[in-house]
């Protein structure tokens, strides 16, 4: 792979001796002989790496960093300096250089460092590329997962996109059911028209009939003209409603009628209109409790409930948080201009470790804080909030996360097989697994598959 590379150093001696040496190696090498030419290029060319000398007139090499951190952030910046200053490189490292060199330049090593780089932004494009490919082709959007819980979630997307089948998603907050509820749309037939998302708990009782099914003219006081309903807008695509739970108990025979016979009254007219709408529901809430407690209509629930798709919290699948946590930092580092590799493992420990009662949000919202006061190119555990630092289960994880991961899993099998006292197909319900597959585990992390004695519990 080829780059464009630019050479500042206010020693004509050292930029033309760099110049030689990288066009050998058949890169493009432009030469800027202080900061503020160096500057005024980087503005108008596209530089995949920038080496620059930290001693410069006009503007030295760390003005030089901090200015391209900001108009270029996709470019690499190696600084050099005559002082071998551990302190400096430090301070070069923590504002955004990817690498320093101290002078005298050896060639050979900066030929082998600028190699790396070049690899590790190939790599980079090319696993951005595949995974905007991917998600593509799949529709899984950001539904980010490698645990047997999400595949199971996958698995059901995919049996359930192609057909008109109702569906119900239910989940805690956080688990990502609008997510789930557009890659469904993205992988059906419909894909090509509207998808509609709507909360029916943030609507109030008197206007949510208006929203859903329209009004007529003279319907009510306020309604000045005809106004299409939700079902009528999203006619030929997908209708998400989150939050079905809230939907008020007169409201839902409306509904129910809409699913039956494809068509509705609009409030205040006479005469039915047909839709061709794919509804899908979602709620954190327990519908079946509430239909025993009169507060849902059970033949609504059981139309809903077509299939049913169960989100997992994310602490039943602290497996995904590696892979989640890798996903955030890449998404603000491209939004921010920031340029953060990871974590390093006692924050991942830490992240692992955290109950995250706010689910995948959450651990959102803490990589994007972290990644605005980090420091260094790598997420430290002092970069992430006291809150973070203090609410964590201790387990006593090993260092690597490979072991970690197994330590998690072994201790959470067993809390759970405990807890319905050793009957493990009830236990392989609760983590929701195959029989098949608790067994396979249990043997993977060597839990034994026999009740200890009384005496040893």
């Amino acid at each position: 792979m080829s780059a464009n590379i630019l050479v500042a150093d206010d020693e004509r001696a050292i930029r033309e001796s760099l110049k030689l040496i990288l066009e050998e190696e058949k890169y493009k090498c432009d030469l800027a002989a202080d900061g503020q030419e160096a500057l005024n290029m980087i503005k108008e060319n596209n530089y995949d790496i920038v080496i620059s000398d930290i001693k410069m007139p006009n503007i030295d090499g760390m003005q030089l960093l901090e200015s391209t951190s900001e108009i270029s952030p996709n470019t690499f910046f190696i600084i050099m300096t005559a002082y071998a200053s551990v302190q400096t490189a430090i301070e070069a490292l923590r504002k955004g250089a990817y690498d320093y060199l101290i002078k005298p330049v050896e060639f050979d090593d900066l030929l082998i460092r600028i190699k790396r780089l070049i690899d590790y932004k190939k790599l980079s494009t090319e696993n951005r590329a595949l995974r905007q490919r991917v998600s593509s082709e799949t529709g899984y959007q950001n539904i980010i997962g490698k645990s047997e819980q999400m595949q199971r979630v996958f698995k059901l997307i995919d049996q359930a996109a192609p057909t008109n089948t109702t569906i119900l998603i239910s989940g805690k907050s956080g688990t990502g059911k609008e997510l789930v509820a557009k890659a469904i749309h993205y992988k059906s037939l419909r894909k090509d028209n509207i998808f509609l998302p709507i909360n029916c708990g943030a609507i109030s009782e008197s206007l949510i009939e208006s929203e859903l099914f329209g009004h007529k003219k003279g319907a009510f006081t306020g309604a000045t003209e005809d106004k299409l309903g939700l079902f009528k807008v999203a006619d030929g695509g997908t209708l998400f409603l989150d939050e079905i739970g809230d939907l008020p108990l007169s409201l839902q025979v409306k509904l129910l009628r809409v699913l039956e016979d494809k068509q509705f009254l609009p409030v205040g007219g006479t005469k039915p209109v047909e839709t061709n709408v794919r509804l899908i529901a979602a709620t954190n809430q327990n519908l079946y409790e509430k239909t025993k407690a009169g507060e849902f209509r059970e033949d609504l629930f059981y139309r809903l409930n077509v299939v049913e798709i169960k989100l997992p919290t994310l602490n039943e699948r602290r497996e995904d948080v590696p892979l989640l946590v890798n996903h955030f930092i890449e998404k603000y580092c491209n939004e921010m201009g920031r340029k953060i590799l990871g974590v390093d493992n006692e924050t991942m420990k830490l992240l692992m470790s955290y109950d995250w009662k706010g689910g995948v949000r959450e651990l959102e919202n803490v990589i994007e804080r972290a990644i605005i006061f980090a420091e260094d190119n790598v997420i430290k555990p002092d970069d992430l909030t006291d809150h973070i630092r203090g609410n964590v289960v201790e387990h006593g994880f090993p260092d690597s996360l490979k072991d970690a991961l197994k330590s998690f899993e072994r201790e959470h099998i067993l809390k759970v097989i405990k807890k319905y006292e050793y009957n493990k197909e009830d236990a392989s319900k609760a983590l929701n697994i195959g029989l098949s597959s608790l067994y396979r585990k249990m043997e993977e992390l060597g839990i034994s598959t026999k009740a200890p004695r009384d005496s040893e519990q």
